[in-house]
């Protein structure tokens, strides 16, 4: 049984729009680099323990992949240590980046 929600794109960009919720990128470090959603943070194993302290158990905190679906162990992970309000972002940051590639960033 999963224990995340899956976001549709649209509904993740309101998100998005509003600041609302926390992205999170889930991606290799030089995809992350080539492009990712303004304001995500890049997750993985080395900066996972300090996410899961440092963020409020409560915010809406959305993941993204490539295409959206490892994405989304990664919120079922997310989720199973206390965060209430996790999702998995439908066609990830592919689908993102070839619908709003002027709301992408490089670093």
């Amino acid at each position: 049984m999963s224990n995340h929600q899956l976001m549709e794109l649209p509904i993740a960009v309101e998100h998005w729009q509003n600041g609302d919720a926390v992205f999170v990128d889930i991606r290799d470090p030089q995809s992350f680099a080539a492009g990712h959603i303004p304001g995500s943070q890049h997750l993985d194993n080395s900066n996972l323990p300090q996410f899961l302290s440092s963020v409020d158990k409560n915010q809406k905190v959305i993941v993204v992949c490539y295409h959206g679906i490892s994405s989304q162990g990664a919120a079922d992970y997310i989720a199973g240590n206390g965060f209430t309000d996790v999702h998995s972002m439908d066609g990830g940051y592919t689908a993102w980046s070839m619908s709003f590639p002027e709301h992408t960033e490089r670093e």
